[in-house]
């Protein structure tokens, strides 16, 4: 039997519950809790404890792509989607008929929808990149008000870096 461990991350847009293995990460979600209820344990795996600094790497503007190891569960079909977002660059949108191209399925924007909205990785796989074809923001399941958090925290922090550079 496969033990799935919990541990919390207090992100600036709120609670971010970590599940995971000892092998990898399975899931990244907002939680609608108040206050942490999953500390780091002795038992803690090392790969909760790098996702969870991996993502406040990503929230202080030092980091813009994850290396811990994580997995999908999902049709082919949703992690040929999943795969598709992590192609998406950092500070970058999407749409949905872009990623319904990029897969080689032009008419399956509403799938791709679907696929998008069932996405358990939150900002690791970004959803959150993924905006109407009119430009507005679509669904997000963390919240509108967190997908425009996190667009503009990349844009400032890739600003930023730019800045920095000349």
């Amino acid at each position: 039997m496969i033990t799935n461990y919990k541990l919390d991350y207090e992100s600036p847009i709120g609670i971010l519950e970590i599940i995971g293995t000892h092998e990898a990460i399975s899931s990244i979600l907002f939680s609608e809790g108040v206050k942490i209820e999953n500390r780091v344990q002795a038992e803690t795996p090392p790969v909760l404890l790098e996702c969870y600094n991996q993502l406040d790497e990503y929230f202080n503007g030092e980091r813009q792509e994850f290396t811990f190891p994580y997995y999908f569960e999902g049709t082919i079909f949703q992690q040929s989607v999943w795969k598709a977002l992590t192609a998406i660059p950092y500070a970058a949108t999407a749409s949905y008929k872009d990623i319904a191209v990029s897969i080689g399925n032009e008419k399956a924007i509403r799938a791709v929808g679907s696929a998008n909205g069932k996405n358990k990785l939150s900002i690791v796989i970004p959803c959150h990149r993924i905006i109407g074809a009119s430009g507005k923001l679509t669904g997000y399941a963390g919240g509108l008000w967190r997908k425009e958090w996190l667009l503009q925290h990349e844009k400032m922090m890739r600003q930023a870096h730019s800045s920095e550079t000349c």
